[in-house]
């Protein structure tokens, strides 16, 4: 467990304090008035080292600014039709709090298809979510806790997953990059649940291959795993493919789905969006496709974790391929 001491942080804010206007801007639309916190994830995220944890910090402003995160939450993705079809194909979704009051988010990895919009449309939507759970969601938790509550709670549904996968890894290690560069340190726990063959055999040659502390966030639960997730939180707050005692599915109609945009969540998100953008650009029509965001290139570590899974994925394909072979024979 990474050790962050009490100088480090009151040397990272001294330097915070001397950067540029822009820069001191949209750190505060990061930390939202617990700046303490949030070097400290920057400097968790680098196990304890300043220079790195300032040179990451110090990226993720400038990374900001040029692309205007910033903004992002006034530039909806329309028309709706297009941002049904991103719902429908990127699962994702917020079903209520743990009992400590922190978000849990729900993510049907298995389930998502990623084949109704764009890159950037995808992109797009993920940073809006991050945006919406740091500037809205999290606020709002601590101002009724009384306390910082700066991370949330992740259940990953693996529900359906297959060998189509493989064509989603490039934007996935897109995706996750971005966080890991300008989110880090926000997910307290990934819960993996509803888990098939094919995730069992990734899982075991990617394991080794995370750092520790995120092989330590990682816990993969039996079945839908209900019973374990309510000893954490109520039975309101589950996510719908987990409130079945054996397995769940990400497009569950049973009881709400968190990743359709008729969920609460996603209106109240949707909303938003498109009320700050009548308030930043209340005369120009909102243009209609996607708000571009420069693409990181992903870590060393990412790549070797793609590679790591395309080729667990390929001997699967040719295994299953050899086994139908037989079959036919």
């Amino acid at each position: 467990m990474v050790t962050v001491s009490h100088e480090a942080v009151t040397q990272f804010q001294a330097l915070m304090d001397q950067v540029d206007e822009p820069l001191k801007i949209t750190f505060q639309n990061i930390h939202r008035g617990y700046p303490t916190e949030t070097l400290v994830r920057f400097l968790k995220a680098r196990d304890g080292n300043f220079s790195k944890a300032h040179k990451m910090l110090m990226d993720c402003l400038h990374w900001r600014v040029q692309n205007e995160i910033d903004k992002i939450l006034s530039k909806p993705i329309v028309p709706t039709e297009l941002y049904r079809a991103v719902r429908d194909s990127q699962l994702i979704g917020m079903s209520g709090y743990s009992r400590e009051g922190l978000p849990v988010f729900a993510v049907g990895v298995g389930l998502s298809t990623f084949d109704k919009a764009s890159v950037h449309c995808y992109v797009q939507s993920h940073i809006q979510i991050n945006e919406y759970r740091d500037r809205v969601i999290l606020p709002s938790a601590s101002a009724k806790h009384g306390r910082p509550i700066t991370t949330c709670v992740k259940v990953l549904d693996m529900t359906g997953l297959k060998l189509s996968a493989l064509s989603q890894i490039k934007l996935l290690t897109i995706i996750s990059t971005v966080d890991d560069l300008n989110y880090p340190e926000k997910t307290n726990t990934y819960y993996i649940v509803n888990v098939p063959y094919i995730f069992s055999a990734c899982w075991k040659v990617v394991k080794p291959l995370l750092q520790e502390r995120t092989r330590k966030k990682i816990q993969v639960l039996q079945g839908s795993g209900r019973d374990e997730l309510l000893k954490i939180m109520d039975f309101e707050s589950l996510p719908h493919f987990c409130r079945r005692e054996d397995s769940g599915s990400s497009r569950s109609s049973e009881n709400k789905n968190c990743f359709s945009l008729d969920h609460p969540f996603h209106q109240q998100l949707y909303n938003y969006i498109k009320q700050q953008s009548l308030i930043s650009e209340p005369i120009q029509p909102v243009k209609q496709g996607s708000f571009h965001v420069d693409l990181p290139e992903p870590a060393a570590e990412g790549t070797e974790i793609a590679k790591t899974i395309e080729s667990e994925l390929h001997k699967i394909e040719n295994r299953n391929g050899l086994t139908q072979s037989l079959d036919d024979v």
